[in-house]
């Protein structure tokens, strides 16, 4: 569903017309490494999401910290300082966006002399912050003499480690406090530093787990009927994004039924030809919009806008209606109040408990978001997809090919293991949802077998090829027909929706690389690992994909030249598998042109296309294996290890 006009004007009248009964919002900002999120990224998410036009009272930005360093804390504390005179300027001269790392990378300086005057000021008071957050995250140290401008940095005199530490519970700026005021003397938006416990002995649940804990934390500071979650990577492109979710829940004919708003992802360092594939305009634009027809889009896990009550659990009945004026009004002193927000952050909360089934986000998948969606969906509510033209949130891409293989792996396998399990959307959804909207949940949860047919098709008829072998039907027999047909009218319509979705045609060719690299890498992995979890053989990891790179890497990225550099089992596969059809196509062409034109048209066309089309498409990996010299090459030992994979193949009796 998206913003129609009827929305645009609803959303600018929504304060008007309902005042101080406007629900008030928690935001849950999730972060768990210093080094793969650096902080100084994190905290310019967290300053567009105070930055709201929304009333600042009824804003609260909560940031759980999984790897309980105390250099994120030192960064959020920074922070509140820094928003005293950003929010401020945000408001002054209604800047988009308002994480101020992407607005004075992408603005000029003003030509008025007054504003000149504030605007550097402001820009000189970030780049200090930032520098002093880098400095410390450099030394890995917080300057002793920072540690005395707050008690919270008290809570890691007892020592500890990322994985195992007390609880942190520290409300930085109190919104309900008279005092805590900006530069121009408005109320702040309350802040709140959150790191749950972590002992070796517990299993954590990952970020299901410290969702969980938010969702327990909040209900003593703040509890607001709305959360809005956001990765820490995805700042605020859009300061009106809040109201305009709030226009759906909001609206008196359909909005009781509503749990939760779904913006999209989109990211902000996309090459034009979008090298990697990770634009997902097409999954934005195409497959989320449709599934708003059949009871609403997947919870994908950042930028959604929930209901507090269907988080916990609650069903949905059409006698509902919510009491949006819910909400903690009088404060306990902070001290008490945090106590008591720690002992809902331990790790024994919640033993014997229904937390992580049936009541928060739901445990066992790498992909919580999916699955506690469909839960969502399976009690009774819908959901609204809402992709306005300006972008709501905005975030970093993976810019190397193995930052793309790790995250495309870790939502594929996620997503098959839903399909394994007793939350299969066919299983668990029969009878609760329509057929249509089980169809959409499982189109995710089908990527990663589609790995082994992948692998015939670019190893089979290829070897074939080489020793002679016809495979398809003879070029002017009817039954060629299908397999003409289904390829044809299916890069048609791939290229159709990807130039209709703001692709271009070169990134629509990269993404038909990258479809055949995820496919032999990332999914192929899933579906290995899925069934060594059946079989008890591993459990269920989680890896931070890092959010940065290095200065040679990202001019390589900006000049779409793909990065390889290191060495890897899943490089082995793209060069033995490109190395492989190099050399069955001249081979296979060799003998065609030996033995006459009849052996071609016998039923080798096909194949000789095929073959030919995925040389074509590995161009790329021919130059990273053997023309490029630059650091991100293919390293020689992964180009001599395909070599010797491709002579076994050449030898293997498969035909």
């Amino acid at each position: 569903m998206h913003v129609n006009m009827k929305h645009q004007h609803e959303y600018r009248a929504i304060w008007s017309r309902y005042g101080d009964r406007l629900p008030s919002v928690d935001i849950f900002v999730c972060t768990a490494d210093p080094h793969s999120e650096p902080p100084s990224l994190v905290m310019a998410t967290v300053l567009s999401l105070m930055a709201y036009n929304y009333p600042p009272e009824k804003l609260n930005v909560y940031l759980s910290d999984d790897g309980g360093s105390i250099l994120t804390f030192y960064a959020l504390w920074e922070t509140s300082a820094f928003a005293k005179h950003w929010l401020p300027f945000c408001r002054r001269y209604n800047i988009e966006p308002r994480s101020p790392a992407a607005y004075f990378a992408g603005s000029d300086k003003p030509d008025d002399p007054r504003t000149l005057e504030e605007w550097s000021f402001v820009k000189d008071l970030y780049e200090g912050m930032t520098e002093r957050i880098d400095s410390a995250v450099r030394s890995a140290k917080v300057p002793e003499e920072m540690k005395v401008n707050h008690k919270g940095f008290s809570e890691w005199n007892t020592g500890g480690t990322s994985k195992d530490h007390q609880p942190v519970v520290q409300i930085l700026i109190d919104g309900k406090d008279k005092g805590a005021l900006d530069s121009e003397g408005n109320v702040l938006p309350t802040l709140v530093y959150m790191a749950r416990e972590k002992r070796p002995q517990y299993h954590h649940n990952f970020k299901a787990g410290a969702m969980n804990a938010l969702i327990r934390v909040s209900s003593v500071i703040s509890k607001s009927p709305i959360i809005m979650n956001v990765d820490c990577d995805m700042y605020s492109n859009n300061s009106d994004s809040i109201t305009e979710a709030l226009c759906f829940f909001l609206d008196e004919e359909m909005g009781h039924k509503i749990a939760f708003v779904q913006y999209p992802q989109n990211y902000n360092n996309m090459t034009k030809n979008n090298i990697y594939g990770n634009s997902l305009n097409a999954i934005n634009q195409v497959e989320l919009a449709g599934l708003d027809t059949w009871g609403g889009p997947l919870y994908i896990g950042t930028g959604c806008f929930h209901r507090r009550e269907t988080l916990c659990g609650r069903s949905f009945n059409k006698d509902y209606k919510e009491d949006w004026d819910q909400g903690i009004k009088t404060q306990q002193p902070i001290d008490q109040t945090e106590e008591k927000a720690k002992s809902l952050a331990t790790c024994t909360y919640e033993n014997n408990t229904q937390w992580g089934s049936e009541i928060g986000l739901k445990y066992g998948c790498p992909v919580e978001d999916v699955i506690t969606g469909l839960a969502i969906h399976c009690r009774g509510w819908k959901s609204v997809y809402n992709n306005p033209p300006r972008a709501a949130f905005v975030g970093v891409a993976p810019t190397t090919i193995s930052q793309t293989i790790l995250q495309q792996k870790r939502w594929s396998e996620g997503n098959l293991s839903i399909f394994l399990s007793k939350y299969c959307p066919f299983v668990f959804g029969h009878g609760k949802i329509r057929l249509p909207h089980q169809m959409g949940y499982c189109i995710y949860g089908l990527w990663a077998p589609n790995s082994l047919p992948t692998l015939y098709y670019v190893l089979i008829p290829s070897l074939g090829l080489l020793k002679g072998t016809p495979l398809f039907p003879e070029i002017m027999s009817p039954w060629i027909t299908p397999f003409i047909y289904v390829s044809v009218v299916k890069n048609i319509y791939s290229l159709y929706e990807a130039l209709t979705s703001g692709d271009t045609l070169r990134g629509w060719w990269n993404g038909q690389r990258m479809w055949l690299v995820k496919r032999i890498t990332s999914y192929l992995y899933a579906v290995i690992d899925n069934i060594r979890k059946l079989l008890g053989l591993s459990k269920m990891g989680f890896v931070v994909s890092p959010k940065v790179g290095n200065e040679d890497e990202s001019k390589r990225y900006e000049q779409e030249i793909m990065e390889f550099g290191t060495s890897s089992p899943e490089y082995v596969i793209i060069a033995t598998i490109a190395l492989l059809n190099l050399v069955c196509l001249v081979g296979g062409l060799g003998q065609i042109l030996t033995s006459g034109q009849n052996m071609l048209w016998n039923g080798l066309l096909l194949q000789v296309v095929l073959c030919g089309l995925l040389v074509t498409i590995n161009i790329p990996i021919y130059e990273a294996m053997f023309l490029r010299k630059d650091k991100g090459r293919i390293p020689f030992s992964v180009t001599l290890a395909s070599v010797g994979f491709v002579m076994m193949a050449l030898f293997v009796p498969i035909f």
